[in-house]
Formats: structure tokens, C-alpha cells, sequence
């Protein structure tokens, strides 16, 4: 049965049917949390709560731990990016935990950044060490993933696409939203994976809209390509990729075939004065919404809420 792990500055608790209660644990970091798992269960059945109206929730996955994140893991998100799902590549990147912040902080834009974006992901939280070279099969998957939280990949696209890659893009402070729970399942529970919805809103409107059934490589897969040169240990986090619906979107290929013979300066300066008519990148004041669970709430991973605003 799934617990809802929740955190505030100083404590840990566990979502109940009538709110929230205390865990009873000397741990400081999700690591060590997952470690007890005794105390965790002991406040599952607990009657002793507070509501969790009355929390100011901090994100559940404590930094600093490895931030790890596949790049373009959904068919439609590769397909409006112009690439072909069938030949993707399975690709990961690497995030700064200091970019991690809570479900309900605001997300803020760097002065020198023009073109925001979103990303909704689903985040799997390791609940134990997995070494390089360790053998990862559908049967002991659940042995090294403990749970999943809903995340948002926050991107500055204009630094991301003249630069060619990720890490900067992606890493400044509050880029990774995380939470409002850590849903911790069991073998059984994680089977369901594939039936998760990924939504998010931006001032009320849906943008992202689609289930875990788009997803390229997923969990298993993942993992076996993972291990292969990087070690996890408890606590850390994988994002799993984002679905179409990003206010990023490629050209028409007759356009971007011209742009290509194009010098680079010139190419990305036309590409961005494109870009900065689309107004679907996050402006300040912006409200983003993100959710993930299955269409039946038998998982809910629960439903995160931020504002953009810029930085002075």
C-alpha cells in the first residue's frame, strides 16, 4: 500500500485519510528516511495528525543528491521537437540539486533569460544504492525504486539551444519544482507506471496532457542504460522525460531545412525572434500547475502549484 511522505523545514510526515502525521525519525535527508521505513509505517497508522492546509510543504527529496534526467522520452514530444521516436537515442543529462525546490515556491526567472518553459515529469526516487553494473529486471525494479514524485523540468530555452546543452539551462535555482508528496509504492503498485497521467495548467489552461503509455524508454530500460556508468545511491532522482505541450515547438522542416544552411548566429537570432512572439513561454505573475496519477486515484501523486516571476 502507497504512503504520501510529506516534509516541512524541520519534520517529516505521512498523509493520512485525516491529515497529516508526525514521523518519529532522527532523519534529515530522503535518504535516511527511506532507510526507516519503521517509522514510517508506524505513522501511516497513526490517528494523531494536523491538517495539511496548516503545513508549509518543502519539496520531499532533499538536496543535495544526484539529479539525473532523460532527454526527449515521449513520442510526441520527439515528434513536435522534429525528430522520429523510432530512432531516438536513449539519452540522459545531468541537473543540479541546487535547482530543486518546493511544490509551492516561486519559480524565478534569471534577468537574463527571455524564453521560459515547463516541463512535467514524473521523478523516480532511489530507495537504495545502485552501483555501477548492477542488474536492473521488471522483477527487481521496485527493489531500488522506492516512489515517484511529480516534477517540472523548468528550461531557459535561449541559453539551451545556442549552447547545445542541458546542464546550465536547466539548473538555475528553483528550475526543479518538486513534490508536493513522495509516494512511496510496492512491487504491485509500481506495475501501474504505465497508467499515469501526466497535466499541467498554466494560468488555468491545459497545456500537458497525456499518460505514461507515450513514454519511449521507460523505467526498466532506463535503468539498465543507467547503470552502465552511473551509480545512484538513496535519495537521488531520475526525471523520466515530458510529453508534448511545451511552449517550445520546431519549425516547419522547409524552414528549418533554409535556417540549417544558415550561419549560427544568424540562424538562432531568426529562430529566437520567432520564438518571442509565442506567447506560451511563462511570463511573470504566470501560475503553473502540475499533476500526475492515474485516471482511477488509486495513485496520486498529487498536484503541485508555482508562480513564475522574475528576477530584479
Amino acid at each position: 500500500m502507497s504512503i504520501s511522505v510529506l516534509r516541512t523545514a524541520d519534520a517529516w510526515w505521512v498523509q493520512t485519510a485525516t491529515g497529516a502525521a508526525l514521523v518519529d525519525t532522527t532523519a534529515t535527508t530522503t535518504g535516511e528516511l527511506l532507510a526507516d521505513r519503521e517509522a514510517l509505517t508506524a505513522a501511516a497508522a497513526s490517528r494523531d495528525t494536523t491538517p495539511v492546509t496548516e503545513l508549509t510543504l518543502c519539496s520531499p527529496v532533499t538536496a543535495p543528491c544526484r539529479v539525473v534526467a532523460q532527454m526527449t522520452n515521449f513520442a510526441s514530444h520527439v515528434r513536435d521537437s522534429g525528430g522520429d521516436p523510432k530512432t531516438v537515442p536513449l539519452t540522459f543529462f545531468r541537473k543540479t540539486s541546487g535547482s530543486i525546490s518546493g511544490p509551492y515556491d516561486d519559480v524565478i526567472r534569471p534577468a537574463h533569460v527571455g524564453l521560459l518553459d515547463y516541463e512535467v515529469e514524473i521523478g523516480l526516487v532511489f530507495g537504495k544504492q545502485m552501483p555501477v553494473g548492477s542488474e536492473i529486471t521488471a522483477d527487481n525494479l521496485a527493489d531500488y525504486i522506492a516512489g515517484l514524485v511529480v516534477t517540472n523540468d523548468v528550461s531557459a530555452r535561449d541559453v539551451q539551444l545556442p549552447k547545445t546543452q542541458f546542464y546550465e539551462a536547466k539548473s538555475y535555482p528553483t528550475f526543479t519544482p518538486v513534490g508536493p508528496a513522495l509516494v512511496l509504492l510496492d512491487a504491485d503498485e509500481l506495475k501501474r507506471f504505465t497508467d499515469l497521467r501526466l497535466r499541467l495548467w498554466v494560468n488555468g489552461e491545459f497545456r500537458q496532457n497525456m499518460t505514461v503509455a507515450d513514454m519511449i524508454y521507460r523505467p526498466v530500460q532506463a535503468l539498465r542504460e543507467l547503470t552502465r556508468f552511473q551509480r545512484m545511491d538513496a535519495g537521488d532522482l531520475l526525471l523520466t522525460g515530458t510529453p508534448i505541450g511545451t511552449a517550445i515547438s520546431a519549425p516547419p522542416k522547409p524552414v528549418a531545412l533554409i535556417t540549417n544552411l544558415l550561419p549560427p548566429a544568424v540562424k538562432w537570432k531568426l529562430f529566437f525572434a520567432g520564438q518571442a512572439k509565442n506567447p506560451k513561454y511563462l511570463q511573470d505573475g504566470d501560475v503553473v500547475e502540475a499533476a500526475i496519477g492515474t485516471d482511477d486515484g488509486a495513485l496520486d501523486l498529487g498536484r503541485q502549484r508555482t508562480t513564475v516571476r522574475y528576477a530584479r
